[in-house]
Formats: structure tokens, sequence, C-alpha cells
């Protein structure tokens, strides 16, 4: 076990998976390099090398899924209560380390890495006039693959610009949730100095993308001055601007928009099956949350994962045109559209609108269910100004400025100005809360904000505070350091 669980990571990091490039940056047909001490001596080498760090970032469908589901906004739902057994487990608070779905978070998180600390390993070995900005896109990859896994796990095993190898297990202790953040903030400060404002590859990694991040990355460690201050900046850029029709953020159309801070890039040429789900060129979450039994117009059946509670639906106001955007009521939809469907588990009535699959083009490639081309819209530019608000507020920065910036996203929610926030102090801040509950609904932030804010254990069922903040470290690595590695608290 031992043995084959390290072999992946150094395959991941030796073994790379280098992709073609068309009109977007994330394709297709895998070629290998089998001697890395041997490679990096073109530019070629390294944009295909940067590409395989970007790829893992399709595997990251379980993150945002696992992330409703851990959180009040939805119940696991499926086909039975046996149904992807560890989603069921998550969603009511009873995993364990011995959870494959967590191992798959862990796994995948840390072959990112592995890939980017692989490109980093060889960053010096050949000169050419655009490796700066590739170094800086692998820096903010690394920083996003960081960030997930410090948010799920707390410590982790830590190693920069060198891979991970047999033997590190034994010898290399977690490092402290603050020293992972003081690696986040260090790619992300360099990301943005090599990093340009827009690129001209649909899905490479800007400025304001790095930004956004560690905007985020301060928020979490409740570093309210300096959060504030760099996401004023991406406000500032001129980049970005809110949809004005929040229905078309979260179709075909809308993807790769002016409210896309940084998005991850999906298609549906190539397909995988359930044997090696992150093989999938496709988003794997959106059809995992469609309808069961589903036909009809505009969108194709699923596997009812992911299902919304009536909690969620009750925390939209009257007139909120995000509601029926963000939640499908099956029943009033099937009534309306002559459309057809059956029922799973834990079935309420509701399904998660913004990613259910959508019907495909007739060219679309591989199994329906696991190659859905909806992109995940990582950081929209609404959460960026949500973000800048929670900071200004809760730093004691500017409750005028948080105002203004919970004001613009409730004007396009609403279509006016009369529902303008004038709240200050706590009030404001709970006001803000609330706007990224149903502004940010169904797209994986939930969970993580409850449990950043301390306020989990009032929100979501079974939550054990000292305990649920984290989720374990998969057995097979406690099992594998030996005993160098510890357990999370309680597990």
């Amino acid at each position: 076990m031992k043995t084959k669980r390290y072999s992946q990571l150094i395959i991941v990091g030796i073994l790379v998976f280098f992709f073609s490039c068309s009109d977007s940056f994330v394709e297709k047909s895998p070629q290998y390099s089998i001697d890395s001490e041997n490679y990096f001596n073109s530019e070629d080498d390294y944009r295909n090398a940067l590409i395989a760090c970007y790829d893992m970032l399709q595997s990251t469908y379980v993150n945002v899924i696992l992330g409703e589901i851990a959180s009040d906004n939805t119940l696991c739902g499926g086909e039975s209560a046996t149904d992807v057994v560890g989603w069921q487990q998550i969603d009511d608070m009873i995993h364990t380390p011995v959870n494959s779905n967590l191992r798959d978070v862990w796994n995948w998180m840390f072959a990112g890495v592995q890939r980017c600390n692989y490109f980093m390993e060889f960053q010096d070995k050949t000169a050419f006039d655009s490796r700066d900005m590739m170094i800086g896109e692998v820096r903010f990859l690394r920083a996003y693959y960081l960030f997930e896994l410090v948010k799920w796990f707390g410590p982790i095993p830590l190693k920069i610009d060198e891979r991970y190898k047999l033997g590190d297990e034994n010898q290399l202790p977690r490092s402290s949730v603050e020293d992972v953040y003081a690696q986040i903030e260090a790619d992300l400060l360099s990301a943005i100095e090599a990093l340009p404002l827009t690129q001209k590859e649909t899905g490479r990694v800007t400025k304001g993308a790095a930004q956004a991040l560690l905007g985020k990355a301060y928020l979490y460690q409740d570093k309210f001055a300096e959060s504030a201050a760099v996401l004023e900046k991406v406000i500032q850029s001129g980049v970005y601007t809110l949809v004005g029709d929040y229905d078309t953020i979260f179709e075909h159309a809308g993807e790769n928009g002016t409210e896309s801070v940084f998005e991850v890039q999906y298609t549906d040429v190539e397909g995988a099956g359930f044997g090696c789900l992150q093989c999938s060129e496709g988003n794997v979450a959106v059809g995992f949350s469609g309808v069961r039994g589903y036909t009809g117009p505009l969108f194709t059946p699923g596997f009812s994962f992911n299902v919304p509670t009536q909690k969620a639906v009750d925390a939209f106001e009257p007139g909120d045109n995000r509601k029926e955007v963000t939640i499908l009521d099956i029943e009033a939809w099937a009534a309306a559209q002559s459309a057809e469907y059956t029922t799973g588990y834990e079935h309420t009535g509701f399904f998660n609108r913004k990613y259910l699959p959508r019907k495909r083009s007739a060219n679309a490639q591989g199994d329906l269910n696991l190659t859905n081309p909806n992109n995940y819209r990582a950081i929209r530019y609404s959460d960026v100004l949500l973000m800048a608000a929670e900071a200004n507020n809760r730093g004691n920065v500017s409750d005028a400025k948080a105002q203004e910036y919970v004001s613009m996203v409730r004007a396009r929610a609403f279509g006016d100005a009369n529902h303008n926030i004038t709240l200050t102090g706590a009030a404001l801040t709970d006001a803000i809360y609330q706007e990224r509950w149903v502004e940010l609904m169904g797209e994986g932030h939930r969970f993580f904000d409850l449990v950043r804010t301390n306020r989990a254990a009032n929100e979501i069922d079974g939550f054990v505070s000292g305990k649920h903040e984290l989720f374990p470290v998969p057995i097979e690595e406690i099992q594998f350091s030996g005993g160098n590695w510890s357990q999370n608290p309680n597990y």
C-alpha cells in the first residue's frame, strides 16, 4: 500500500500529463515525458508542464460539491442511503478517516501541488521570454491547491520547489496552518508581480485572480486590513464588472465573462469512467447534481445528488431575482414545461440550478453524466465585492465601503436601488454574511464561510465544535507515516 501510494505521487511528478493547446488553455491529447531530469529544455516543455499544473483544477469538482453537501445548503441525495457512502457520511457529519471521497480531495490536491513543484524545481533550467509569467501562473496554482488543502485538512506536509518523494511520509512534518498560509501568501505576492491584468488565452491566470485569492487567504486568517487593501486593487483595476443579468452568468454563453475573476475550464470533448473520475475533462459534479430521470427542455438527467434544503430556499428575500436562478423547483418546472422526472433519496423537490447539466451540442463526446462542459466560476467579481465588504467591516476599515459593495450586489439582485444596505457594525456584518449565503449559494463556499466565522455549529446539523472545523486526514496517510503524522482532533 505504501509503495503504491507514493508511486502515484512520484508518477504525478515524473509522468506528467501533457496536453496540446487550442483556443483555451486546458486541452486534450496526453503525451508523456519519461525522463523528467532531462526535460525543461525548451519553452514548449515549460508550456506543457504548465498546462499539466492547470489540468488538476478539473478534479476540484469534488471540493465544490462536497462544500455544498457538508453545509446547510443541501442534502446529499443520490439513489439511496448507500449511494456514494463517503458523501452521505459528510452530509450527516459522521465521516471518519476511512472515507475514500475525502482521500480523493487529499490525493488530487496534492497531485496539483506535486505538478507545480515539479515545474518550480526546474524553473531556472532554460531561459525564454515568457518564463517569468509562467512561473507566476504556477505559483498561483500551487497557492490554489494549498489553500484547498489547508481549508479541508489544516496542517499538511509542505515542500516547496521540489517534489515529494518516497520516505517523506516518515520524515516530513505536517506544517502548521500558519506556515501553509505564509507559503500561500508568498506564492500569490510573487504571482501578482509576474502576471498581466488580462491574458490572450482563455482560462489562464491573471493578476486580478492572484489578488483576489490573496484577499481570500487573508480573510480566512482574519487579516482584515490586508484583505481589504488587496481586494480594493481588484475593484479599482477596472477589469471586472457585475453582469447585468444574474441568470446569464451560469449559462454557456456567460462563461469567462466580465464577472469572471477566475474560472475552472471544462469541456465535453473527452470523457472518463467511474474508475477515474479525475480523468474527465468535464465537470463531474454537474451530472451528479442533475435531476434523476429527467426528460424535458433545457436540462439533461443526472444522479440527483446535492439537493437544496427548504432552509436554503427560504433564505432568499421576496423579489430577489437570484432565487429562480439558484434553485430549480422541479415540480413547478415540470408543470410549466411538460417535463418528466423521477425522485431519488432525500428528494426535496429542489435542485442546484446553477450547475445542472444543460443540453449539449451534437458534437459532444464522452459519458453524458461525467463530461459536462459547465465551467466552475471559482472566483466571481461579486464574491470579491462581498469579501471586500466583510474585510472593511470586520476590520473596522470602512463601513461606508462595505455598505457600497454589498449594495452593488443587491442592486443587481433586486433590479433597483431600493434594497441598499445602511446598517453598521455587527448588524452590517450579519447582513454581509446573509448576502454571501444567497449570492454564492450552490457554488461550494458555504461550509467554509460558516467554519471560518465560527457559525457552523449553530447552522449545520451534527456539527461538533472542536472537531468538524477540519476533515480527517485519510487513514492511509496516517498509517504510511508510521506515527510521524497525528490525526486531526477528535477523529
